[in-house]
């Protein structure tokens, strides 16, 4: 075998080796980069104008990523550069890449290139591709796209305009509102909606408009809803075949062949929006709903005896009655004769259950009267919901004997009254009335008396003084039948008697949004009924009234009326045992709302000597419209009315100042000097009608305690006054002054009582207005009407009370009372204290002034005598305080 060698010789060798390794490796670089960056061939363009997609083909080599540049071509705008990796599809052995243009693709010309990348080294870009637009020379009419697009609810769109050649672009509008838009070549226009609201049923317009308005173009857009129906399940009517209903749920805006949803279950398609029948029950169901923008699937499965609805009767028919009636009908299916079903009749809700079920007992119904039936049913066991309702069937029922009267009287204070009954109802009568028949009749005599009175009576007079059997204790009963085609109903009575029936307190009943609430006091041993009845307050005689009946045990009722009026007073009376014989109870009387008095009073005015004496009657019931709560007494001043009270609420305020002024000093000085003390002491022959208020003076301290008479008399104690209604001798008790040289010989009894003060009370009958100040007045007797007597501004305590008026006579938990107007006589202090004789008097002479009124050293109000018995005292008024305060002083020791 030949060997080779190698020696120091052989070195040209090497290097030639090396030199071809580097050549070869060179060799092979330029080869690879030559396939990297290979030029993209043979580009293609294919154009959707529904979906507004370019798809861009092309031959790239082994290459997997491209640069591409699309552009407008009239104005060689960029429209989208980009570098994208796209893989050699293995079937064409070509790339593909899709575009979505934000235009329509019809709007303008594009251009197209590629290039293929290998990171940072590329290769040339391939040849110019150009997609045609609409907006060529060729096509000179104006265009709009795009054209009848279905886009979802909040989408944006973009609409071109591409103006006639020799035009020029004036506006895009959207609806009614104009749009900006940008231009995209020579003739094109563009504008974007952005988040678009659903259309009408006809779409949205969008119209494009030129100047001078000489060519106009436009499209139309459907926005809408994709499908999202709801409430998908399937039942059985004839326990066949399955009958499959849903709800489409929203509207999707979209109308018309192409654009509404289309509905398919099981794949059986169906030209309805919301139900499809099956012929034979599957068990399984599937609902695809399907429109432009979307589809939606529901799915349903279920047993058949799970969903049974039964469909409505048929040929209703009835058997009627006065009180029931019978409702039959038919089923549609035979196999309903086998199927439990519980039914329900519309008229008295009530249901009835059974097999087969085909008539149904209407109870519990009304003579002569109307009325419409349906029937609906479904299946008693398992049960899945009513069925459909049937069709109405009308009857009316027979008729039948009336109602008892509701029956109650009215009872004049004469004697006289009526019987009165409530008029029956159509529901009462059960046919048309024909008359009444009203028997009295007294049972302990077994006679009797009957009247027969027209349909439209409701009343008959009575004269219980002028029935012949009337008489005594004897009780009389009316009894009250109503009459119609079928007979008389049954009798209502109540019972007559003439008694005197004492007036009883009169409570106030106060109004609510319920009515009168009425409370009584319940009887354990009560079994009757009660009746209320009302009217009105200012009615006496034959008065219309109105009346309820209460069970026997209730102790309340609220009564309410649509006649009730404001401003008119009503009268509620309780009566107990109706029928048997009734009592009364309880009365109240109330307004539902009181309003200012409708009438003035009637006022007179008469001088008695220097005073006027006003006058006024009471004012009627029915003008008064509320309860009375007093009278205002007003003096005119011209054209000022001035309030009587508020100037005699003066004066007396002023007196009383002045008073309590004259008592705080009387006090000090009382004080000071010595106290003071008011006995009483009595002796029983004395004559009553003469009594006295005397001072005793004490002995000066000079005399050593002696007394006067034979009453001992403490030196010490202070000046007292004693009040005597009796003495001891003949001779009249008369008050000693220091000045005095004798002493009363008089024996005192030694009981007596402290003073007791009450109040000084008012009247509001009269007011007397005094003339002339300085003189005198005469007497007057009390008036029958309301009076007020207004003089001299003196406090009269002595005036007597006028009785009260029916308004005072109201008595209860809650007292119906009007206070009388709070108007008092003038004010009449008891300026001077009378002797009890002429003789005592004279004795006096001019030495001793009249002694005041009494006083306690503890009160500020005066002991008054009887004013009508002395009438003159005044003529003393301005000086029987500092007359009194005189001798009060000169009593005691200095």
């Amino acid at each position: 075998m030949p060997r080779l060698s190698v020696s120091p010789s052989s070195k040209p060798n090497c290097s030639l080796i090396g030199l071809i390794c580097v050549f070869l490796g060179l060799s092979a670089t330029h080869t690879h980069a030559e396939i990297a960056i290979t030029v993209p061939e043979q580009v293609s363009l294919l154009a959707n104008t529904n979906t507004q997609q370019l798809s861009i083909s092309w031959l790239g080599g082994a290459a997997t990523t491209f640069d591409l540049i699309i552009l407008r071509t009239e104005f060689n705008e960029t429209v989208f550069y980009g570098t994208v990796s796209v893989t050699v599809n293995q079937v064409s052995g070509r790339h593909e890449w899709n575009w979505t243009s934000v235009e329509p693709l019809e709007c303008t010309s594009l251009s197209v290139r590629i290039r293929s990348r290998d990171e940072q080294m590329t290769s040339d870009w391939s040849d110019t591709q150009i997609l045609q637009g609409n907006d060529l020379p060729s096509n000179k009419d104006t265009q709009m796209y795009p054209q009848d697009r279905i886009v979802p609810v909040g989408s944006n769109t973009t609409f071109c305009c591409i103006v006639a050649e020799g035009e020029v672009f004036d506006s895009i509008n959207y609806s009614s509102t104009v749009m900006n838009a940008t231009r995209l070549s020579r003739r094109t226009y563009a504008t974007t909606v952005v988040n678009q609201g659903p259309s009408r049923s006809t779409g949205t317009n969008v119209l494009c408009f030129t100047r001078l308005r000489l060519s106009l173009m436009g499209a139309v857009v459907f926005v809408g809803y994709p499908p999202q129906p709801s409430d998908f399940v399937c039942e059985t009517h004839d326990l066949t075949s399955a009958v499959c209903l849903w709800n489409k749920g929203r509207d999707t805006s979209l109308y018309g062949r192409k654009r509404r949803t289309r509905y398919s279950v099981n794949n059986r398609y169906t030209v309805t929006f919301k139900e499809c029948s099956v012929p034979q029950w599957e068990g399984n169901w599937t609902l695809v709903a399907v429109n432009p923008l979307g589809q939606y699937s529901l799915t349903d499965s279920a047993e058949l005896s799970h969903r049974v609805c039964p469909v409505a009767p048929v040929e209703l028919s009835s058997v009627v009655h006065a009180w029931n009636a019978t409702v039959q009908w038919q089923w549609k299916y035979n196999s309903y004769s086998s199927l439990a079903l519980v039914c329900q009749v519309e008229l008295t809700a009530r249901t009835i259950t059974g097999v087969g079920l085909r008539s149904a007992v209407l109870s519990d119904l009304h003579p002569d009267e109307d009325y419409s039936v349906q029937i609906r049913c479904g299946a008693q066991q398992n049960f899945w919901k009513w069925g459909t309702w049937s069709k109405p069937i009308s009857f009316k029922t027979k008729t039948d004997v009336p109602d008892a009267p509701d029956v109650w009287m009215w009872s004049n204070r004469d004697g006289t009254g009526q019987v009165i009954w409530k008029p029956l109802t159509q529901r009462q009568s059960h046919g048309q009335i024909t008359g009444y028949d009203v028997t009295f009749w007294n049972p302990e005599e077994n006679r009797q008396h009957t009247v027969i009175l027209s349909p439209d009576t409701s009343a008959v007079p009575i004269n219980l003084t002028q029935m012949a059997y009337f008489s005594g204790d004897n009780k009389v009963i009316a009894t009250v039948t109503a009459k119609n085609a079928d007979g008389m109903s049954q009798p209502a009575s109540v019972s007559l008697r003439l008694t005197d029936v004492e007036p009883i307190a009169v409570s106030r009943a106060v109004y609510t949004d319920k009515g009168f609430p009425l409370l009584w006091q319940s009887n354990a041993s009560a079994t009757c009924s009660f009746v209320v009845e009302w009217h009105e307050t200012s009615c006496t005689y034959d008065c219309p009234v109105d009346w309820i009946k209460v069970p026997a045990g209730n102790t309340n009722v609220s009564i309410e009326s649509a006649n009730f009026q404001p401003g008119v007073r009503y009268t509620f009376s309780l009566y107990s045992c109706p029928s048997d014989s009734p009592e009364l109870l309880q009365r109240w009387q109330g307004y539902t709302e009181e309003l200012v008095p409708s009438g003035s009073v009637s006022l007179s005015s008469s001088q008695q000597g220097s005073d006027i004496l006003l006058t006024w009657g009471s004012i009627p019931m029915v003008d008064r419209r509320g309860f009375l709560l007093g009278y205002n007494v007003y003096i005119s001043n011209g054209s000022q009315l001035t309030l009587l009270a508020d100037w005699l609420i003066l004066e007396i305020l002023a007196s009383l100042g002045i008073l309590s002024l004259l008592l705080v000093i009387a006090t000090f000085i009382c004080y000071k000097k010595r106290k003071c003390m008011v006995h009483i002491v009595e002796k029983p022959e004395w004559d009553s009608s003469k009594e006295v208020l005397v001072v005793i003076p004490e002995e000066d301290e000079d005399d050593e305690g002696q007394g006067i008479g034979d009453e001992p008399v403490d030196t010490d104690e202070p000046t007292s006054l004693r009040y005597y209604n009796q003495v001891v001798d003949e001779r009249p008790i008369r008050p000693r002054f220091p000045d005095s040289s004798t002493s009363s010989a008089s024996s005192l009894d030694s009981a007596h009582t402290d003073v007791t003060y009450t109040g000084i009370q008012t009247s509001g009958s009269s007011l007397v207005f005094q003339l002339d100040p300085q003189g005198s007045s005469e007497g007057h007797q009390p008036q029958d009407d309301h009076s007020v007597s207004c003089g001299g501004g003196g406090y009269r305590p002595q005036m007597q009370p006028r009785a009260p008026s029916d308004d005072m006579g109201l008595a209860s938990a809650e007292p119906l009372l009007e206070p009388q107007a709070a108007f008092s006589g003038g004010y009449k202090p008891q300026s001077s204290w009378h002797f009890d004789s002429p003789m005592e008097a004279e004795e006096r002479g001019s030495l001793a002034p009249s002694l005041g009124s009494p006083t306690s050293i503890a009160s500020t109000q005066f002991l008054l005598p009887d004013g009508e018995e002395h009438e003159e005292e005044k003529h003393q008024q301005s000086s029987s305080a500092a007359t009194w305060f005189t001798n009060l002083l000169s009593s005691t020791k200095p």
